[in-house]
């Protein structure tokens, strides 16, 4: 695992379109996940322990703002040819088990992670009611620990989603979203050969 910031997508930017495979066995695209007051883009994976630790908070966070009309979707955009434990078999497991309330979709051309400039899982974009970017970096401050060679777990820190929280809620009540903004921090998007963006 190589540790991986979010690359910080330019504020302001349009929100690139997608159409992907979902765990449910259909095809999703950008427009029918857009939210009326905003929408939330992730990009996560099954086995990163920076996206187990925020999971069910993740799942519980959704749940809330999808009831205030922000949309959530969530992609997944590993090799699942070198990460196996990322391929959709898993992936519609995963979104049973964590309760994700949003759609789960594989990006197994790795386009749509080069077209929002995603690096890490997680990767959080925030998009307002007009899918410009409003909001991207961490759900909150808080990490997995290390406890040994490739081994984490979630004890000391609690995520709550407290930035992620605070950039919706100023979508929610019409104020401008802060442009103090912390880089998401997580284990690289595991890249097929050749396509890892340069730079």
């Amino acid at each position: 695992m190589s540790l991986t910031p979010s690359n910080m997508l330019p504020i302001g930017t349009r929100a690139p379109d997608f159409s992907l495979p979902s765990t449910e066995g259909a095809t999703v695209d950008l427009a029918s996940q857009r939210g009326e007051r905003g929408t939330a883009v992730l990009f996560i994976c099954n086995h990163c322990p920076y996206v187990i630790h925020i999971a069910d908070a993740l799942a519980g966070t959704a749940r809330e703002y999808m009831a205030k009309g922000i949309g959530f979707v969530a992609i997944n955009s590993n090799d699942t040819s070198a990460f196996p434990e990322d391929g959709m078999e898993n992936m519609i497991r995963e979104k049973r088990e964590r309760g994700y309330p949003f759609p789960y979709l594989l990006d197994d051309s790795q386009e749509v992670a080069r077209s929002y400039d995603a690096a890490c899982t997680p990767d959080i974009y925030l998009f307002d009611s007009d899918l410009r970017l409003v909001y991207r970096g961490q759900f909150d401050d808080s990490r997995p620990r290390r406890i040994s060679s490739g081994n984490y777990d979630s004890a000391g820190e609690h995520p709550t989603g407290r930035d992620l929280r605070a950039a919706m809620d100023c979508l929610l009540q019409g104020i401008p979203v802060p442009d103090d903004q912390k880089p998401s921090i997580g284990c690289n998007i595991k890249w097929k050969p050749g396509l890892a963006p340069s730079g």
